[in-house]
């Protein structure tokens, strides 16, 4: 079988030392390489190509964030898996945008560690428990939001909202509802204002989400 190829990005060399050593103790993994900082992370990640990148967030050079966006971009074949001592919000979700597969802690025991870069090599993702809950939280608090806009929509905006997401031009909708096109413009705004939507691409998706077109349209 071969072995998982990681690479460790973090700017604290004993701490690398101690994620090799512990690491080496398994024997499907292999540490092929660190790095000190996020520039050279790239540079490593792009000539050893690892299966996995352990990656920090907060480093002096290039920090993880733009680090992951590159390599994910560069080399999407390395999943990034990010380890650091952070697990609030404001760094939790713009690195899960960059592209990283997973997100640990560095209180982490190493049975989780290895779970998690086997569970990303695997293909899959992992999220240490205290992220995850914030990824839930705030799933749930965007579809309540959501809900609750297209809730105050009255039954003419929602028939807008469907008409505009099906691809129909302002004229078009009016002579459908027997109304002017002002009326239908103004009726517009207001359902953007509503939904906090400001263009029509992403008045497609939601009238997607909430089931007011067909997905094969």
């Amino acid at each position: 079988m071969p072995k998982i190829r990681v690479l460790i990005v973090d700017d604290h060399t004993i701490l690398r030392e101690g994620i090799r050593a512990l690491l080496s103790a398994y024997g499907d993994i292999e540490v092929v390489g660190e790095a000190g900082g996020g520039r050279e992370g790239i540079q490593k990640a792009l000539e050893l190509k690892p299966d996995i990148v352990l990656m920090d967030i907060a480093m002096p050079d290039l920090g993880g964030l733009e680090a992951t966006l590159e390599i994910h971009k560069l080399r999407p074949e390395s999943k990034v898996l990010i380890l650091t001592q952070y697990d609030n919000r404001e760094y939790v979700f713009p690195i899960l945008k960059a592209g990283a597969a997973g997100y640990i802690i560095k209180k982490a025991a190493a049975s989780e560690l290895v779970g998690a870069i086997r569970a990303v090599y695997e293909g899959g993702s992992f999220l240490h428990p205290s992220v995850a809950k914030a990824v839930v939280e705030e799933y749930v608090g965007g579809a309540d939001a959501a809900r609750e806009g297209y809730d105050s929509l009255s039954d003419r905006e929602t028939q807008v909202l469907k008409l505009v997401a099906e691809g129909h031009s302002n004229k078009e909708i009016a002579d459908l509802l027997s109304l002017s096109v002002k009326t239908v413009m103004t009726h517009r705004a207001n359902v953007m204002e509503k939904l906090g939507i400001h263009n029509r691409t992403e008045l497609v998706k939601y009238a997607i989400r909430q089931g007011l077109i067909d997905v094969g349209r």
